[in-house]
């Protein structure tokens, strides 16, 4: 079997490093030509991806780099997974639509054709489609076309692409029969649905659902402070319940390229098509979107109440990418709060092992090397992201104030340690 892959970020490198794992040939195609030639020799230039997955699939041979959509003429299988972002509030379909007309000019009797980008329910269908048809072959009797969205957490060492379900949802049976059979060579499991529609709108309600419960945790946290309770003794009191619960845990913010962006698909779609606001995603929204402003206040009253203005203190982050050892700074709520200190007078500098530079929100920083003489001379650190690869016990032995926004420190115990 070959494959072609449209898109080769984290989504479509990994289920392209899987797919030549499991003994098909396999084509990466992508326009940003640095990246192919980057990827070409063995470098992996693309955050979030398995390091051994990635050379393993390179040595073999069965994967391959390029920036030419007609390879997508001999394959079998093409994957088009290609970025959704999200502009001015609405979808940004345009990678889809660019990639879609990229296949249909190479597009063959036969081939099956599944989209992985997150989006809404309608665009397999309504979008990608037509386009793809634009050539001739009929969707149903020429080619086959499925939905079948990513579900990759990078970072996370317990569930990778092997291991963890798909869901499949075709334009017809026969399609969701041939994705389906596509993807048990590559996962343990594949689960069928009904339709595309049925597959798109699962997966925003993966997101959803835990964009949601870290909104409720959030707006907990902020009423824990001030009730003087440890919102981290209350969430590991009710995790204790075996049944009905399962834990969530605040932070500075919601990051990344999927929690802060996909359940903007449902809103947007749920005005366009019923003229009704999605309000509990409004209102989640809405409440992550305030975090990076209210954690930067705890730390600014945090200082003060030892005496220190925020305009000329200085101030070290640890860690700036959206998660604990990702290299990914996209919608990094962990950038957000340095930025609002800097712009409030602060003196910012930051540590992060996987980012050399920012240039963010008004930030133009290079990631410094911490140790005994920095932490000595700073006001307080601010734990932002805690990449295991810190040095938490010297942290606590010359840090004079740090403030802990992730929990990191909890079997630690110091008078100079802050908690969200």
């Amino acid at each position: 079997c070959s494959v072609a892959v449209v898109g080769q970020g984290y989504v479509g490198l990994s289920v392209a490093a899987g797919a030549a794992a499991a003994g098909m040939t396999v084509s990466g195609i992508d326009s940003d030509a640095a990246r192919i030639r980057a990827l070409t020799d063995g470098e992996l230039v693309v955050p979030g991806v398995d390091e051994s997955a990635f050379a393993e699939a390179v040595a073999s041979g069965r994967l391959r780099f390029t920036t030419d959509t007609a390879v997508a003429a001999t394959a079998d299988v093409v994957l088009v997974c290609v970025p959704t972002p999200v502009a001015d509030h609405r979808p940004d379909l345009s990678f889809v639509e660019a990639a879609g007309r990229a296949v249909a000019e190479h597009l063959q009797a036969g081939t099956l054709v599944i989209l992985e980008s997150t989006t809404f329910p309608g665009t397999t269908e309504n979008l990608l489609r037509p386009i793809l048809e634009s050539g001739g072959l009929r969707a149903g009797d020429d080619f086959a076309l499925a939905y079948s969205p990513e579900r990759i957490d990078p970072g996370n060492p317990k569930y990778g692409l092997r291991n963890t379900p798909r869901i499949v949802g075709g334009l017809d049976p026969t399609a969701t029969e041939l994705a389906a059979a596509f993807y048990r060579t590559v996962v343990d499991d594949v689960e069928e649905l009904s339709s595309c529609r049925a597959a798109e709108m699962a997966k925003l309600l993966e997101n959803t659902f835990r964009m949601v419960n870290i909104a409720l945790v959030n707006e907990l946290a902020t009423l824990c402070s001030s009730q003087g309770l440890d919102v981290w003794e209350v969430i590991r009191a009710a995790a204790t319940k075996p049944f009905g619960y399962m834990p969530f845990y605040p932070g500075p913010g919601v990051g990344g390229h999927c929690i802060p962006l996909d359940p903007t698909y449902l809103s947007w779609q749920s005005r366009r098509d019923t003229g009704r606001p999605f309000r509990l995603v409004e209102l989640a929204q809405d409440i992550n979107a305030q975090m990076p402003t209210y954690v930067a206040t705890r730390i600014v009253d945090t200082l003060n109440d030892r005496g220190i203005t925020i305009r000329g203190a200085r101030i070290l982050g640890l860690g700036v990418t959206y998660k604990p050892d990702v290299g990914d700074i996209r919608e990094s709520a962990a950038l957000e709060v340095l930025a609002l200190l800097h712009r409030r007078g602060a003196e910012v500098l930051y540590s992060d092992p996987f980012v050399d530079q920012v240039s963010e929100h008004g930030l133009e920083l290079a990631s410094t090397v911490v140790d005994e003489e920095l932490l000595a001379g700073v006001d307080c650190v601010a734990l932002l992201t805690p990449h295991e690869a810190f040095d938490y016990t010297g942290l606590l032995a010359a840090a004079p104030l740090v403030f802990d926004a992730r929990n990191a420190l909890r079997d630690r115990t110091s008078p100079d340690v802050v908690t969200l």
